[in-house]
């Protein structure tokens, strides 16, 4: 058979210049390159995006109105792609009815096989699922907890409804439910809640639905009213708050109180179907056994007529094994899970499909991996690609680039300076290639020879969160500590859930996104773009808010977005410049305004470089110093955060707390995103921190990071149950012959 390709000409999505490619199919295809060099536009916005739009016009535009909506990419030609599965870096979520057997299948098997041996009978599959009213918990309703309303939680009974006693921000002064109270005449808004009777409490709180006479605008309107705490159990309870959007479970959480089921005991299931077992286990206590421990239990069942379903079964628990997530359990809730773990939960998910000739996407799956895992995670890429499917992967990781069949290297450098193939062949022919990828895979980091002395330590007593198994550490102060071990040894429980509760004006840079808006951009997100608006406004005598796009100045065509969408049958959302404003976003009396010269629109066309040279306001050239400083000086303010890639977002984060002194810096997994260059880029950015007398820890599995700490604690030595104790403590040096650590094997290569 011979070789396909996917061909791609003329690439020209966010910085690409012009990118024509064959990417060869039924093989794995690694792009790397440094962080906004462009290899994310060339696998995600076009590729996979343009891939998505084809397969989503095979349907009816009936079910597209339901489907996500996928632009054409800017390319002259993309032919001979293939049905697309994007595995990325997104938090699965779910909500509390979804754990990691039910988003695997695993947990569909289990069923299957309680219900074919399981003794007592109790019935079918569906009935040992606690999404299934047949199965769950009648108590709780399938959640393991019983989750309600804390009245004294809600209320400040020392005051009047007119003083504002109800603390949830839907009944705050003013607000329409406020107004319904008042209105019902129901309640005496000037008697303090400490006054009230038992019988108006009852009211206020739990009471049914009833009627309120009202006007609205001049008319009379009958309005359904009920109690705050009924009202607010129907709304957020029942439905699952962890359903909804983050805002509104920040909002909901200080009222909300968990507590284990009293009937299940968290089980979740009906005591009915947990007297069905086998071997004595019932599933609950399966569905809360590591993975690790669950398929020794698994393979000790000897049941004939069962053998087809045991066997499926121990193939999926070891696929978790292989790719290193031995130490979580069935019952864990999928929004619990790291976007590492919940990557590789995906990947393990596909590995069961029994499609073939699929385009299987992947941004970094070595995320969260300690060195030890990757040959695993590596072997299941190549069990994808033996099926006959065709797999990309934007990676950084040397170990995971060398078992690439082809490679494509982005560059030369980020942002407008990048957008080209550098190099694109076998591995071989990279080590030789004049590239920076090639001339860092040749490079080996040695530790430093100098550890720096602490200045006093932050100590860390019984840590018992989670896995942790009594730990006691001391973290030192003025140094750059460095927590590794493999994933789910217990590095996050240590660092999130015991020292900075302990520290919590410590500054957390870890990899949660900062932004996702078109309209939001390094400008604004920095805070630069205030006080640019406030020159423009003092040079031109006019109000500041002529210069923002979200507000006056915006152009009226497209609202302040630069672009118009339309929707066209048969071919879904189009996007286009706008033709009012040309994509400047600004109406075209506001951009008659100037500040040395230069318009709104110009400023946030500048690079941070450009900036910099243009801008004499101290306020403002200290912020785009420091993202210079990071190395985000390629960056245009206007760009919107939504095209930055992980690592970007990382460092603009860390560019906007790197004026602070006498600080303590946490850093989860700060080299996600970040090409092996990058990575001695941000190695001099945390050692200036500690140089300026601030204590910096980074949580991190990269050797070379491993390799210039001053200090290392190394958790272990397994994940879950099998890890939460520190391995080692001391210096990198020490580290080399540690005997108990699995990290200092890799340290030592």
């Amino acid at each position: 058979m011979s070789q396909e390709y996917i061909e791609i000409r003329g690439a020209r999505e966010n910085n690409l210049k012009n990118v024509s490619l064959r990417i060869p199919k039924r093989k794995i295809t690694i792009f790397t390159g440094v962080s906004g060099s462009g290899k994310s536009s060339i696998v995600f916005d076009t590729v996979a995006t343009e891939a998505q739009r084809q397969m989503n016009e095979n349907f009816s535009m009936f079910i597209r109105t339901f489907l996500p909506r996928y632009s054409q990419p800017d390319a002259d030609a993309i032919e001979n792609l293939s049905m697309p599965i994007v595995v990325d870096q997104k938090r699965l979520g779910g909500g509390s009815h979804s754990t990691m057997g039910t988003i695997t299948d695993i947990y569909s098997v289990l069923r299957r096989l309680y219900s074919h041996i399981g003794k007592p009978y109790v019935g079918h599959s569906n009935v040992f699922s606690f999404n299934d009213p047949k199965g769950m918990c009648p108590n709780c309703n399938g959640l393991g907890r019983k989750v309600g309303v804390d009245p004294d939680l809600f209320l400040d009974k020392s005051k009047t409804l007119n003083e504002g006693a109800i603390l949830f921000n839907e009944y705050a002064i003013d607000t329409w439910g406020w107004n319904i109270l008042g209105q019902s005449k129901l309640f005496d808004m000037d008697k303090k809640l400490s006054k009230f009777s038992e019988k108006e409490m009852e009211l206020l709180l739990y009471s049914k639905p009833y009627k309120v006479k009202t006007k609205v605008a001049g008319k009379d309107f009958n309005l359904t009213c009920e109690g705050i705490i009924s009202k607010f159990t129907a709304k957020y309870i029942t439905r699952d708050v962890k359903t909804m959007s983050e805002r509104t479970q920040k909002a909901v959480a200080p009222y909300i109180t968990m507590a284990p089921c009293t009937v299940c005991k968290g089980a979740r299931l009906s005591q009915e179907v947990l007297k069905c077992k086998i071997d004595g286990d019932n599933i609950a206590e399966l569905a809360s056994m590591e993975v690790g421990q669950l398929i020794g239990v698994i393979k000790t069942i000897k049941e004939p007529k069962a053998t087809p379903i045991l066997k499926t079964l121990i193939e999926r628990l070891q696929y978790l094994v292989d790719i290193g997530l031995e130490y979580l359990t069935l019952n864990r809730e999928t929004d619990t899970l790291s976007g590492g773990e919940s990557q590789r939960v995906k990947i393990v998910k596909h590995l069961s499909s029994s499609l073939v000739d699929v385009m299987y996407v992947f941004d970094e799956p070595s995320v969260g991996l300690h060195p030890r895992d990757v040959h695993r995670l590596n072997e299941l890429l190549q069990q994808l690609r033996d099926r006959g499917n065709t797999v990309l992967v934007v990676e950084h990781d040397p170990d995971v680039i060398k078992v690439a069949d082809h490679i494509v290297d982005v560059g030369p450098h980020a942002g407008s300076q990048g957008g080209q193939v550098m190099y694109e062949g076998p591995f071989k022919n990279l080590l030789s290639a004049d590239t920076l990828t090639g001339k860092y895979m040749k490079q080996s980091v040695s530790i430093k020879g100098d550890f720096r002395s602490p200045s006093g330590k932050l100590p860390i007593k019984n840590a018992k969160a989670n896995n942790l198994q009594n730990v006691s550490v001391d973290i030192p102060k003025g140094v750059l500590t460095v927590i590794t071990g493999v994933a789910g040894s217990g590095k996050s429980s240590l660092i999130h859930q015991t020292f900075l509760r302990q520290h919590p004006d410590s500054i957390v840079i870890d990899q949660s996104p900062v932004g996702v808006s078109s309209r939001s951009n390094p400008g604004t997100y920095t805070g630069i773009m205030d006080k640019v608006r406030k020159g423009f406004a003092a040079a031109n005598k006019v109000s500041p808010s002529l210069f923002s796009f979200n507000s006056e100045g915006a152009c009226e065509n497209c609202q302040g977005l630069g672009v118009i969408y339309t929707e066209i049958p048969a071919m879904g959302e189009v996007k286009s410049p706008c033709e009012i404003c040309e994509g400047k976003r600004f109406k075209d009396e506001v951009l008659e305004y100037k500040l040395n010269g230069k318009s709104i629109n110009a400023v946030l066309e500048m690079t941070v470089r450009q900036a910099l040279e243009y801008f004499k306001i101290d306020k403002i050239t200290s912020k785009l110093q420091a993202m210079s400083d990071v190395g985000l000086d390629y960056l245009t303010l206007g760009q919107p955060l939504s095209t930055l890639s992980g690592g970007e977002c990382q460092r603009i984060k860390l560019a906007s707390e790197l004026h602070k002194q006498g600080s303590i810096y946490v850093l989860d997994e700060p080299t996600t995103g970040l090409h092996m260059s990058d990575i001695s880029h941000l190695l001099e950015i945390m050692n200036r921190l500690v140089d300026a007398g601030n204590t910096v820890i980074v949580i991190e599995h990269n050797t070379s990071v491993i390799k210039n700490a001053d200090w290392i604690i190394d958790m272990g030595p397994e994940g879950g149950t099998k890890g939460g104790k520190v391995m080692f403590e001391g210096t990198p040096k020490q580290l080399l012959t540690a005997k108990n650590s699995l990290t200092s094997e890799y340290i030592r290569n």
